[in-house]
């Protein structure tokens, strides 16, 4: 037998995790996104915030991208665990059952 573990539950909740995560940097977009003058009270942090922006837009769409991509295979991961669990569980009551009518059969 194996000595490997898998903790499943932390292994969904972090799929869980990442897919909030997206979801909250794809709904939450620039956050000096529309601040003035009048706000921030310099034009040149005006200019230096929209730079932010483009910046930000970019890599946020990247970060969003590979967010997504962990939590599926995060997702997917579990999912093969539990199957692989699944078929080995239902392969040992087979071979119990097996064990079982020979040994009864010999009486």
């Amino acid at each position: 037998m194996s000595d490997q573990q898998v903790d499943l539950t932390r292994i969904k909740e972090s799929a869980r995790s990442l897919s909030r995560i997206h979801g909250e940097f794809t709904r939450n977009a620039n956050p000096a996104e529309g601040l003035k003058v009048d706000t921030l009270g310099d034009k040149g942090l005006i200019d230096t915030f929209d730079d932010f922006g483009d910046n930000w837009k970019i890599h946020r769409e990247r970060l969003t991208d590979e967010l997504k991509k962990l939590s599926t295979i995060l997702s997917q991961a579990a999912k093969g665990y539990e199957d692989i669990d699944h078929q080995l569980a239902e392969a040992l009551r087979g071979t119990d059952a097996k064990k079982s009518t020979s040994k009864g059969g010999a009486k």
